[in-house]
């Protein structure tokens, strides 16, 4: 039986679109694995910072996020620093001047640990992060960041848990 080109064509065609056609997975394993890259590097926006059970920290709408610093913890017992203990709560309480020394002078000795000059030449300011549990009193809070900027210390910084905005 002879047919036109017309219905040689359309048979071709038929023919064609009737096969079962698979998936590329190359392409779709190359574009996933560009997605897992993607956000494995934007999933984490700000300095995580050292936490630890004994630090309750306040709450605050602050929407600004941590910068690399170094962190001084205060719990109800000691002031830490890289969580070593430096000092106790009850001694800086009780005005206690040797106590105040050592919190000082391990500030200093974390301070020239990381001597460093931007590109000016001039020497780079220095920020501290204090996390302090929200149960401790003020005056000890106060005597640290006071410790701090004696140290050298040009910036510092409370750290706080970010609670959400009320609407009204």
């Amino acid at each position: 039986m002879i047919h036109s080109r017309r219905a040689d064509r359309m048979n071709r065609h038929h023919k064609r679109a009737g096969r079962n056609t698979g998936i590329n997975l190359v392409s779709l394993m190359d574009i996933f694995t560009i997605l897992v890259f993607f956000l494995l590097v934007n999933s984490s926006d700000g300095e995580v910072l050292p936490t630890q059970k004994s630090v309750k920290l306040p709450e605050s709408v602050a929407e600004e996020q941590p910068r690399m610093a170094l962190v001084v913890m205060i719990n109800e017992t000691d002031i830490m620093i890289h969580g070593k203990v430096i000092t106790s709560t009850e001694a800086v309480l009780n005005a206690d001047a040797g106590a105040t020394d050592l919190l000082r002078t391990a500030l200093q000795a974390e301070l020239g640990k990381s001597a460093q000059q931007d590109k000016n030449g001039k020497p780079v300011k220095h920020e501290a992060t204090i996390m302090g549990d929200r149960d401790i009193p003020y005056r000890i809070l106060k005597q640290v960041m006071a410790s701090c900027t004696e140290a050298g210390f040009a910036r510092i910084s409370l750290a706080v848990l970010q609670k959400p905005l009320q609407e009204s």
